[in-house]
């Protein structure tokens, strides 16, 4: 008996152009999303309470994975790669906005000056962690005049003088470079370790308001 030869018929699907290009904004959405969620996280500057470290008007990247990633819609965070350490630049949701569900939670980026069980002090603008002179190269002055304890009938007073306070479990200790014009710690309280959404690794474009042309020289520029 003869046999008879296969054939195999192919049939093509002829995709019209909009839907190929609807298919693809799709696809880049979705990476889009899974990259800011997990990997990394772009923040623009809006104050000047990193000065000099960070200017108003840099652009960054936050890497987010770092500390661990986060269930989506828990607060459970499964495989960092290491704690948040002393030095570390972070960004973080303000923990005052959780005492406002109504409003839109702001984010802020501080240095991590205390770890969980460490002892702050500031005393005569001096920061003391454990006892130690706790100095950094990258914090600044910019104001000569000391605000006194009970001079001020407000947070204020703790600006350059705040008594010793002890870091609790699972919280953070974090204050401005730009020591004066800071709103942190010292007046708000801790940070506590679910609020951390990453850190801060590098700047990849900056913007002078004022000059109104790209600062060159801070693109590209590692944040230590």
């Amino acid at each position: 008996m003869t046999k008879l030869p296969e054939f195999k018929e192919e049939i093509k699907q002829n995709k019209t152009w909009y839907r190929e290009y609807g298919e693809a904004l799709l696809v880049a959405a979705i990476l889009a999303l899974i990259i800011r969620t997990f990997v990394v996280q772009a923040f623009k500057i809006p104050s000047g309470s990193m000065e000099d470290t960070l200017l108003i008007g840099d652009h960054l990247l936050v890497c987010k994975f770092i500390y661990g990633t986060e269930i989506p819609f828990t607060d459970k965070v499964v495989l960092p790669l290491t704690d948040p350490q002393r030095g570390d630049v972070i960004v973080f949701e303000f923990p005052g906005d959780l005492e406002k569900p109504w409003l839109e939670r702001r984010d802020f980026i501080k240095r991590i000056v205390g770890t969980p069980g460490d002892t702050v002090e500031v005393r005569n603008k001096r920061v003391y962690v454990n006892g130690e002179v706790y100095d950094l190269p990258q914090e600044v002055h910019k104001e000569s005049s000391l605000i006194l304890p009970g001079t001020r009938v407000s947070p204020e007073d703790r600006r350059d003088f705040m008594p010793k306070l002890v870091v609790p479990p699972g919280q953070y200790f974090v204050m401005g470079d730009n020591r004066d014009r800071s709103y942190d710690s010292r007046f708000w309280g801790f940070v506590d370790r679910d609020l951390i959404k990453g850190k801060a690794f590098i700047k990849y474009w900056s913007w002078d308001g004022e000059e109104h042309w790209p600062r060159f020289n801070r693109i590209g520029r590692l944040i230590d």
